[in-house]
């Protein structure tokens, strides 16, 4: 498994083996030769760990920082409380991105992710730094708001066998309470934080790539392209199959990967040195 490093409590990143760090503060620096070129900015699902997006590692370029948000009540942040609106998770994940060196950078989200995503993309785009592209993934567009009977709502038995049937966990852990009930809290923090959710009155510039699976049994797929709505810029979508989780799919995240590299990098990705050998993207 790659090695994930702290970077500022709200951010993990996620190894690729790199040559130097990025040097310098953070309205100043230049990557070292030999560092990142471009970074990658991913947000999980409800209750989503970094380690969710361990299998992208692999198919970025290893000039591609990986950085996974890390929230509180999970993973190093598990003694914190979790959150359970979106506004003061967005504002932490937009003050740990302000303070980075500046790079070129897109947005990913993953379910719950997505609406996190979405908002720290219009929180950056304020700040005067927006990402080159916000890719949204297995959610319904912020027009389709939470509708009841909320998740969050329910029992701690009611929701470990939603998380069953959408696949999140194993069902030969539905009996074992033990390992995945510490969980439960930031699960259903992060449940409630999108199903109190409410789409802002103005949305976002920058390009939006929409991903879904035709079989997720939790989103409605035709609904996905009307994220369109919520950009002046570009608008693309991408469907594939393997249910609520496929975006962690090793064969997808290298699809996913090359389809996003070349949207937004195009002319840095033609000098880009795969982080696994076995990882090819096509130009």
């Amino acid at each position: 498994m790659r090695r994930a490093e702290p970077m500022n409590g709200w951010l993990m990143r996620v190894g690729a083996g790199l040559r130097h760090p990025v040097e310098g503060g953070s309205h100043s620096a230049r990557p070292a030769r030999g560092g990142p070129w471009a970074r990658l900015i991913a947000l999980p699902h409800a209750g989503g760990w970094p380690s969710a997006f361990r299998t992208w590692r692999p198919v970025l370029p290893a000039g591609v920082e990986l950085l996974v948000a890390q929230l509180p009540g999970r993973g190093l942040r598990a003694g914190e409380p979790p959150l359970r609106r979106v506004a003061p998770l967005v504002a932490g994940l937009s003050r740990a991105v302000a303070e980075l060196p500046p790079l070129p950078y897109a947005v990913v989200g993953h379910s719950f992710g997505s609406v996190l995503g979405y908002e720290l993309t219009r929180a950056m785009e304020r700040l005067g730094r927006p990402p080159r592209l916000l890719t949204v993934s297995a959610r319904q567009p912020p027009c389709f708001p939470s509708e009841p009977p909320f998740a969050h709502r329910r029992t701690d038995d009611e929701l470990l066998e939603h998380l069953v049937e959408i696949g999140g966990i194993g069902p030969e852990l539905l009996h074992r309470g033990d390992l995945v009930r510490p969980a439960l809290a930031a699960i259903r923090a992060d449940l409630e934080a999108m199903e109190t959710y409410r789409r802002p009155p103005t949305g976002v510039a920058v390009p939006i790539l929409s991903l879904g699976a035709v079989d997720d049994p939790v989103v409605v797929a035709d609904r996905l392209h009307l994220w369109s709505l919520e950009t002046t810029g570009v608008f693309s979508r991408l469907m594939f199959t393997g249910g609520h989780f496929y975006l962690y799919d090793p064969d997808t995240a290298a699809t996913i990967a090359e389809h996003l590299l070349n949207l937004c990098f195009p002319h840095m990705a033609e000098h880009q040195e795969m982080s696994h050998p076995s990882a090819m993207l096509s130009h």
